[in-house]
């Protein structure tokens, strides 16, 4: 491939290698006029990420888990066709692919850790309930007449 961007990072020191990306053209939908017709401008990049060494397997467990939905047979498609272009879909699609990765395989948030209410808070907003309350009640119409 001459002329692409790669190396495509995901995160850190890892890298998509170009030989286990699967490209894919064909016609695009979309404004392009006549020449759209005879280009080739969409783009599907298929990565199979249930075979790929590229990733470390902690890598790998956690995105075949969280992309287990998008999944065809351990295989991750991802398509463009924003671009009159060719070249600037393949790069979309590299770039789409190596974010949605880095997504899939990141760490889990640390878990949060629960905190107590202040009291002075609490009662403050207890007092202004009550407050509100009494307003309320004093717009009744028992004392009119």
């Amino acid at each position: 491939m001459v002329g692409m961007s790669g190396p495509y990072v995901v995160r850190g020191s890892v890298a998509l290698p170009e030989a286990e990306l699967m490209w894919r053209f064909s016609r695009s939908s979309g404004p392009g006029g006549q020449h759209v017709n005879t280009s080739d401008s969409q783009v599907e990049l298929r990565f199979d990420l249930a075979r790929t060494e590229a990733l470390p397997e902690v890598w790998k467990a956690r995105a075949l888990e969280r992309l287990a939905g998008r999944l065809v047979d351990g295989v991750v498609t991802v398509r463009a066709s924003e671009h009159r272009s060719q070249w600037r879909n393949r790069e979309t699609a590299a770039v789409r692919l190596a974010a949605l990765l880095a997504e899939a395989s990141a760490p889990p948030p640390k878990p949060r850790r629960p905190t107590r209410i202040p009291r002075g808070i609490n009662e403050r907003r207890l007092r202004q309930k009550k407050q509100r309350s009494e307003t309320k009640r004093g717009r009744t119409g028992r004392d009119w007449g």
